[in-house]
């Protein structure tokens, strides 16, 4: 199997996470951003457990 879903998935941590940063700026509740940050979060520890050994 390939790396291809990790990077994938740590493609998609950085999405998220410029979209919690995007929702900081605009000055959007505090929890809009943290459930993004949490997201963003998740994606990299998915992104760690399916990296091939």
């Amino acid at each position: 199997m390939n790396g291809a879903p990790a990077v994938l998935l740590m493609a998609l941590a950085g999405v998220l996470l410029g979209g919690a940063y995007s929702l900081r700026q605009q000055g959007l509740p505090r929890w809009t951003w943290i459930c993004m940050l949490l997201l963003a979060g998740l994606s990299l520890v998915a992104a760690y457990l399916v990296i091939p050994s």
